[in-house]
């Protein structure tokens, strides 16, 4: 049984490699690294079928070092502490660190990341992680800290337009067929930028029963359709595309965009997001981003996870499509947003101030003899239920946290606090 056309292609050599030019071409940093004969540890982020295994494997034929591969899908931490073992063994005096692979490194847990610290800080192994998850998330800081970063990109349509060619003149097997690519427009709108993948839906439509023109094959994007049937939609709710999808949806609300926000919100649904993660994160905008301008819009995004864990699908798109519409014609504002960050700065910087005597609770004699809860006023016996007193620390007495915004329901809020307090609220 042959390989896969993918396989089958996958470069040997730096000069074979097809894209991430601002890594591996001329004067670039990770060439530069390589043809040094030396490199350090580092992760290569990127979606997924950009060559990052092909770029990990190249590095290690050219450097002639020994190479370890895990996965983590499959691999475990006794597996990283037999790789660990092995390369401490086979490497000798001033000889360069051997290369320890991981794919899909976000996958291992907190304890599995944990075991590699010590090797990759001792250069018992030179790691390379590869990841479609962002490691700001995902791998743990003690071992990011040691790693070089590296983000890789989408293939642009020269890099897949050259891979076709690739394919179809040096492949010993296709080469054979003598294919003429005439459309090529389905192939790279399935593709994604992914070249295993457009490389298995070329191998597909090549193997396919298909007419052909004078003894060769001809590749067009009706055969493409018809040999995919459907179109596949580009959404990963387990990867990088999970994140970048609720972002634009997220953006597109705060933006004040109906219209995008429904637009990003079908692509979740149906790419098969958890309607659940939908809903949370339209309570998190509501708050965020509409906030004091319209709080209805917290009510309206409670009852809108409420009623998708009550009825579930079909029906609760039509609640998440209210909230997100509602969400994003709403007034906005983030001023308690931006306010209790202002305040957990404050506390940060000036740590633990002691609450004025008169705030205290007292409910001893010894308190009640310390002066604790003397001289508090209580505001519901004054007029308009209010009494001008302190409730800062007496070193923060004169600090604003919160600035209403320019909404007409904030506005009053505003208004009532500057009648209050006067100058204080005073901008």
């Amino acid at each position: 049984m042959a390989e896969p056309l993918a396989e089958r292609l996958r470069p040997r050599t730096l000069d074979d490699y097809i894209g991430q030019k601002h890594l591996v071409g001329e004067g670039a940093v990770l060439r530069r690294m390589i043809e040094s004969g030396r490199i350090s540890s580092f992760i290569l982020w990127g979606p997924p079928g950009v060559g990052k295994t092909t770029l990990a494997q190249i590095i290690a034929h050219k450097l002639e070092t020994p190479f370890y591969t895990l996965s983590a899908v499959t691999s475990g931490v006794k597996d990283v502490r037999d790789v660990i073992e092995k390369a401490q063994k086979g490497r000798f005096f001033n000889e360069a660190s051997p290369i320890l692979f991981i794919d899909e490194i976000h996958r291992f847990s907190k304890s599995q990341q944990d075991s590699l610290l010590g090797a990759v800080e001792r250069g018992i192994v030179t790691l390379i992680g590869a990841t479609t998850e962002n490691p700001s998330f995902e791998v743990i800081r003690p071992l990011l800290s040691r790693c070089q970063l590296y983000v890789l990109k989408s293939l642009e349509k020269d890099d897949l337009l050259q891979l076709l060619e690739r394919a179809i003149t040096k492949d010993l097997i296709l080469k054979e067929r003598k294919i003429e690519l005439k459309e090529t427009d389905a192939l790279l709108r399935y593709s994604g930028g992914d070249a295993r993948k457009l490389l298995n839906i070329l191998e597909l439509v090549t193997a396919s029963p298909s007419p052909s023109q004078g003894g060769g094959l001809v590749i067009t994007d009706a055969l493409v359709e018809d040999c995919l049937q459907q179109n596949p939609l580009a959404y990963d709710k387990d990867g990088e595309m999970h994140y970048d999808i609720i972002s634009a949806f997220i953006k597109s609300i705060r933006g004040s965009d109906p219209d995008a926000a429904l637009y990003w919100m079908a692509r979740m649904i149906e790419g098969g997001e958890d309607p659940q993660f939908i809903a949370r994160r339209m309570v998190i905008s509501a708050s965020e981003d509409i906030g004091l301008a319209n709080p209805n819009a917290l009510l309206l995004a409670n009852a809108a996870f409420d009623t998708v864990m009550k009825i579930g699908w079909p029906e609760a798109r039509i609640a998440l499509a209210e909230c997100a519409v509602y969400l994003a014609t709403s007034p906005k504002s983030n001023s308690a947003y931006l306010g209790i960050d202002a305040a957990l700065a404050l506390v940060r910087e000036t740590g633990n101030q002691p609450v004025p005597l008169p705030l205290r609770n007292a409910p001893t004699q010894l308190m009640k003899d310390l002066g604790y809860h003397d001289g508090y006023k209580y505001p519901h016996d004054y007029p308009g239920h209010f009494t001008e007193q302190q409730y800062m620390p007496d070193e923060l007495v004169d600090k604003r946290l919160w600035h209403g915004q320019h909404s007409p329901a904030e506005e009053k809020l505003w208004q009532r606090m500057v009648n209050y307090w006067g100058k204080r609220f005073e901008d």
